[in-house]
């Protein structure tokens, strides 16, 4: 039955609509840049290992709060330069922590002065969100290197080709010396050694922790996860600010993998040893300014002999979620999962090669806007035969309009007899008429799945494709209400902008709409005719690189119905 397909269609593109609002209108602000925020101060309850009950969690020094006299000297205290070509900032040697930290490739907005984004920052710094390794003992009376313990160094910059060494002396016959080294990219590698002199062995659990305060200002939707992450015994795990809140810490016992702290584009995430086994810990902890999220493991026990020493090496990646490099990461260090530190969603089966086929286009044609036109040839190709199909069933539809006209009218007042003539009619002619519905069944999965790479993919993010459109993974910035920039008017936040590649977008729909069979209901037809309009506000939110793709295809899939019509003879114009 023509209603009922056209039923189908209405509902589809529906589900499309109602999905599309959730995602996008109660999004605060597309590009809204991620606040940094948050380290831990070492103060925090106690938490043994399992099988323990005499061991302090880490980051438990009993240090006062973060404005005290201690805190104050720990932001004072001496600092190592960290520089390679992609990161800047420096080491505190109070505590040995990496709380200063700016990625040299990105900046906040696209303008060319624009100030870095800063990954982390220390005490007294908006938001302090720092990372820090060290030792707890298993005797409690035991002094042991903390959050305020003041390293020594003769090293004054940390790079690739330069490691630094720092020492402290526990003055109880223990001594601590730590050898940091850069990569050229974002992980930092920590090897820990202990030296033992006091004559008899000494348990020590090494721990890492990613310390954040203040609940940083997040996008807030279910198709992003911003928050404590990890992958735990090859799972992966996400939570989320306001269930530590509520809910309380969340603890995985015996596991393995890395665990740490994601914002859209950026991460701080703990890189044990492959196959070490530790105790991963989610937590947050209300102060008087505002809560504090802590992800930290504890890794088993290693006993330093008497007179004797061990080591161990621990990891920090604090950077961009590049995907490739990502990927490279996880080969190298056996991460497992790695790569899901970029929220791909549930299509990953397809935003993963999509990403990849984007990504391989871009490096030889030098732009992803156009590698999203080439890619976007390269689908309708695939699914050509398939389309091919639809929109043939389509143009029966269409050349069939005029006698299911005839019969609409002659039966109007015989549903039933009006029916079953409109089934003889499809049977005589061979016609399916919900089968003009399959391009856009399969356009929804494929159209979800670039979305999320152009969403959720820092390789997107101020990249630029031609003229207005300096960022693919932004709104298109011009509006119809000032005529794109013609008039020096800046409309209020209060009205929608609508830029060029939305209507673009919205009168190649029109124009497909009308390549295709008129609705008999006249509610259908006025619910149909009003879609594009609906699309091209709802559009004017979306990624330009999505909106792009959106028009290119609807112009590949308009040509392609008008040389079928064409050769079928069946009339282009309704």
């Amino acid at each position: 039955m023509p209603e009922q397909r056209n039923l189908l269609l209405a509902i589809v593109l529906s589900i499309g609509i109602i999905l599309i609002f959730q995602l996008f209108v109660e999004m605060p602000r597309m590009q809204r840049q991620q606040e940094i925020a948050a380290r831990q101060a070492a103060e925090q309850a106690q938490m043994p290992p399992a099988g323990q009950t005499d061991v302090p969690r880490p980051g438990d020094t009993g240090a006062p709060p973060d404005l005290s006299e201690s805190a104050v000297a720990a932001r004072d205290a001496p600092r190592i330069d960290i520089n390679n070509a992609r990161v800047s900032g420096s080491l505190s040697l109070a505590g040995g922590r990496f709380d200063n930290l700016e990625l040299t490739d990105y900046r906040v907005t696209i303008e060319p002065d624009s100030p870095l984004i800063q990954l982390l920052r220390p005490v007294g710094a908006p938001q302090p969100y720092f990372a820090e390794f060290g030792w707890v003992a298993q005797d409690s009376a035991l002094a042991v290197p903390g959050g305020d313990t003041l390293w020594t160094s003769v090293d004054q910059e940390l790079t690739p080709e330069s490691p630094v060494e720092l020492r402290w002396d526990n003055g109880e016959g223990l001594t601590f010396l730590r050898r940091v080294s850069l990569d050229q990219d974002y992980v930092l590698t920590v090897n820990d050694e202990v030296v033992n002199t006091t004559g008899v062995p000494v348990t020590l659990y090494p721990y890492g922790l990613i310390s954040r305060w203040g609940t940083p200002d997040t996008l807030g939707i279910w198709i992003l996860h911003e928050g404590p992450i990890g992958v735990l015994d090859d799972t992966l795990e996400e939570l989320h600010y306001s269930d530590l809140r509520d809910d309380g810490e969340v603890v995985f016992d015996e596991t393995t993998g890395w665990l740490g702290i994601t914002d859209k584009y950026w991460l701080a995430a703990l890189l044990p040893d492959e196959g070490s086994r530790f105790r991963a810990t989610f937590k947050a902890v209300e102060r008087p300014e505002g809560p504090r999220y802590q992800t930290d493991y504890l890794r088993e026990a290693i006993t330093v002999p008497a007179d004797g020493r061990a080591q161990v090496t621990n990891r920090l990646f604090a950077g961009a979620k590049e995907v490739i490099l990502l990927d490279e990461y996880q080969t190298e260090l056996g991460m497992p999962l790695f790569d899901r530190a970029v929220d791909f969603g549930w299509f990953y089966f397809l935003t993963k090669p999509f990403f990849y086929a984007l990504h391989w286009i871009a490096a030889v044609v030098g732009n992803y806007g156009v590698a999203i036109l080439i890619f976007t040839l390269f689908v309708k190709l695939v699914f050509f035969p398939l389309a091919n199909k639809s929109y043939q069933a389509m143009s029966n539809m269409k050349r069939l309009q005029p006698e299911m006209m005839k019969i609409r009218e002659r039966y109007e007042n015989d549903r039933e007899k009006m029916n079953l003539e409109m089934m003889n009619l499809y049977k005589r002619e061979k016609v399916n008429p919900a089968a003009g519905c399959l391009p856009i069944l399969i356009q929804i999965p494929v159209f979800f799945a670039l979305y999320k790479v152009l969403f959720v993919s820092i390789e997107m993010r101020h990249a630029p494709f031609f003229g207005w459109i300096q960022d693919l993974s932004a709104p298109d910035p011009t509006t119809l209400f000032n005529m794109f920039g013609l008039f020096p008017f800046v409309p209020p936040e209060w009205i929608p902008a609508i830029g060029i590649w939305p209507i673009v977008m919205g009168l190649t729909m029109w124009l497909q709409f009308k390549l295709n069979p008129t609705p008999p209901d006249p509610m259908q037809a006025r619910i149909m005719a009003f879609l594009p309009l609906i699309f091209v506000f709802l559009f004017a939110t979306f990624p330009a690189g999505l909106v792009i793709y959106w028009t290119w295809n609807n112009v590949l899939s308009v040509g392609q119905q008008w040389l079928i019509m064409k050769r079928m003879n069946v009339p282009v114009t309704t």
